[in-house]
């Protein structure tokens, strides 16, 4: 079997196919309700209406068996000290109530 990645090629033998395993990535917001064995969390930065506790919180509890965060200190730290809500306009109640 031959893998190609973006920037490889990479030839299996037949009795090395059960080494491949099918990766996705996925956003935080869509990993909602399910858990991972491995999450791979990357912090580049971002707006910080975005980068909140809840998020840091939704992706680290969506890791069964280990997570991994990469990226700097401070912006792990600042997700941590961000525990603000945005109210969300939805009139998700004037519908319910109509």
């Amino acid at each position: 079997m031959t893998v190609l990645f973006d920037d490889r090629r990479a030839d299996y033998d037949f009795s090395q196919l059960d080494e491949l395993d099918l990766a996705y990535a996925v956003t935080v917001h869509k990993s909602q309700g399910s858990e991972f064995p491995i999450v791979l969390l990357p912090l580049a930065g971002g707006p910080s209406v975005l980068m909140t506790r809840n998020l840091l919180y939704t992706a680290v509890t969506r890791a069964k068996k280990l997570m991994i965060v990469v990226g700097r200190a401070d912006k792990i730290k600042a997700m941590v000290d961000n525990d603000k809500k945005v109210k969300r306009y939805s009139a998700l109640k004037y519908f319910l109530t109509e």
